[in-house]
């Protein structure tokens, strides 16, 4: 026995060891198997995010050690992560692509571009403008406290107290970044300057129990059940939110405020990618990145202005039908959006009612799509407003995933500043794109993936998820769902902004438009209101290339469509074609193509996916 027992501890100490070695292999040496290798590389980015591990909620709950921290947002994190995707591309390569199957190419295929484009562009990394009216520490921080971190037990609640008290450490490390791009002359436009100070202001200057930060954990508390939870412990937990906010929150924003304060007369211009530091090869590089194709600068302009014409013709006719054939585009789609009862009264009853008509509409067209889809979300999706604090410089909508554990749902954020900026007729291609069938469908599809690397569920390439948001807009009139004129109406404004933003984008990066030109060039062709259409033009200063995206996609989408419908005539199948679009995650749109061509040349095969 005495030998057996000692025998038995020797192999268990072996086992320790090969497991130790094995892991040492896998971790800091090319893996054997390149699944080994995804897996390893997913883990080393997920590791070093604990936001998005709080988003996406795929540990389980004892494996929770992140809960109590935030990203490292400093530039030598920044650094790091420059370098591991560096190294991930360097030994990718070190593959044999063609000893793969089909589906394992494609991963392949899928990794290499989403790497090689960040590792072109590392040489821009300082260019963006990390703190604007748009996105930034500012908003983000507090919209994650209050939307992603969950408080369900007084271990969660301590986490988010945690959390309030890292706020200075994440704000000080952003600001190391921007006093970095100071020095390489890269400063943010005056309105972007103004308005950030403006939204951190309001956002500091109320009492500590009137923040988003307090409230929201305050109705989180409220969600615990009284057996869970004493009143005593309530109270407690509440009056140190209301110190943390006070003592460390507060602080952050002043220091933060006093930057931007002492930036202000350094921002006097409002100027586009082209008067940066190789300005020109920043917006280009920005074009090939967010659109995921060849196209220059020139070439999205040109685009822009067909399309422009194009729909302009159709949303003619349909004013004209109306009764409105005088003036701009945009100065007739006006009028009828100011018509009376063309909004919802802009109160706070006017918005509950606006929610719960988007919320109908979702509900409507889940229930109606059909034969149209054979992948469907598990997942469901509910509407909510934009938070209040941020919503005048937001876009006025987007869409966040729900949580892998199905712990939340999808949300479609409505930014419900002012009622009149949406017309009811606009509604409808709003909710279509933001939720059934548009983002809540592709992401939520693409997290619920089976039998792909998990990376292949997450990864972003805006071309292919804006592109199939704006094609979904435009499936749903297809399918009917948009008869009346005036709805139709709306789904053409939408999609005559998107053709607009191909001009003004590229026009105030590539052609040194001005901000008020790209705003006449808007406000006259989409019928947008003024505050919407500034919102606009304001976001593609600070995000180049990003806008390019829905109109790039959207129009790959189609034409793959049609070539698969000419190619398989009765044999064409619209939801089999979902599922090739569909069914393997985000793709750049030159592997979106080779997915659908290969399902052209062999309709007999399963569908894509799961």
């Amino acid at each position: 026995m005495r030998k057996f027992l000692k025998w038995s501890a020797g192999l268990g100490l072996c086992l320790v060891a090969v497991s130790a070695l094995a892991f040492v292999h896998v971790w800091y040496f090319k893996p054997l198997s390149i699944d080994w290798f995804y897996g390893r590389l997913f883990a080393k980015f997920a590791l070093q995010s604990p936001e998005m591990l709080s988003s996406m909620r795929i540990l389980p709950a004892w494996a929770d050690f992140y809960s109590d921290k935030l990203d490292d947002a400093s530039p030598a994190q920044g650094d790091a992560m420059a370098a591991l995707v560096k190294d991930s591309l360097d030994t990718l390569h070190r593959y044999d692509r063609q000893a793969l199957d089909a589906e394992g190419r494609l991963s392949y295929d899928v990794l290499e571009q989403f790497l090689a484009i960040q590792v072109e562009g590392e040489r821009f990394r300082y260019h963006g403008f990390p703190v604007n009216q748009m996105f930034g520490v500012q908003s983000s921080l507090p919209n994650f406290m209050a939307d992603t971190h969950q408080v369900k037990s007084a271990a969660e609640a301590e986490a988010y107290i945690a959390r309030l008290q890292l706020f200075p450490r994440k704000f000080a490390q952003v600001l190391e970044g921007l006093k970095l791009r100071e020095a390489r002359g890269v400063i943010p436009p005056k309105f972007t300057v103004d308005a950030v100070l403006a939204q951190m202001r309001a956002f500091s200057g109320v009492p500590a129990q009137e923040n988003m930060l307090y409230t929201t954990f305050r109705d989180k508390l409220e969600q615990i059940a009284p057996q869970a939870m004493s009143p005593a412990a309530r109270t407690h937990l509440l009056a140190r939110v209301a110190s943390s906010i006070d003592a460390q929150v507060y602080p952050a924003y002043q220091e933060l405020i006093a930057y931007f304060a002492a930036l202000q007369p350094k921002a006097t211009t409002n100027e586009g990618a082209w008067s940066l530091p190789d300005g020109d090869d920043y917006y280009a590089w920005c074009v090939r990145m967010h659109t995921t194709t060849d196209m220059t600068p020139a070439q999205v302009h040109t685009l822009g202005l067909a399309e422009v014409a194009r729909i302009g013709g159709e949303m003619d006719a349909i004013l004209r039908a109306q009764g409105l054939a005088d003036g701009s585009i945009g100065a007739r789609v006006q009028q009828l959006a100011q018509a009376p009862g063309a909004t919802f009264p802009n109160t706070p009853e006017g918005k509950t009612a606006m929610i719960a008509e988007y919320q109908a509409i979702l509900d409507d067209i889940d229930g109606k799509l059909g034969d149209a889809f054979h992948m469907r979300p598990r997942l469901g999706v509910v509407v909510k407003a934009v938070p209040e604090f941020s919503e005048k410089t937001a876009p006025g909508a987007y869409y966040q995933t729900g949580a892998f554990d199905g712990s939340r749902p999808g949300v479609f954020y409505a930014n419900l500043r002012d009622t009149a900026e949406t017309p009811k007729f606009a509604m409808r291609t709003l909710a279509y794109h933001e939720g059934i069938p548009g983002h809540h469908f592709q992401l939520t599809i693409a997290q619920e993936l089976t039998g792909v690397p998990f990376f292949r569920r997450v990864l972003p390439f805006t071309a292919y998820a804006e592109g199939w948001a704006l094609y979904a807009e435009r499936l749903a009139w297809e399918l009917g769902f948009q008869e009346d004129p005036l709805d139709n109406l709306g789904r053409l404004r939408d999609e005559m902004m998107r053709a607009v933003r191909l001009v003004v984008d590229s026009g105030i990066h590539y052609k040194h438009w001005t901000r008020e030109a790209a705003i006449t060039y808007m406000l006259d062709n989409t019928g947008m209101s003024e505050t919407d259409v500034t919102a606009e033009i304001e976001r593609y200063f600070v995000a180049p290339g990003q806008a390019l995206a829905y109109k790039a996609g959207m129009l790959k989408i189609l034409d793959l469509r049609e070539q698969a419908r000419g190619a398989l005539g009765e044999r064409f199948s619209l939801p089999a074609f979902h599922d090739q679009v569909l069914g393997h995650g985000a793709l750049p749109l030159s592997l979106l193509e080779q997915v659908v061509k290969e399902w052209i040349a062999t309709p007999q095969a399963p569908p894509g996916g799961d």
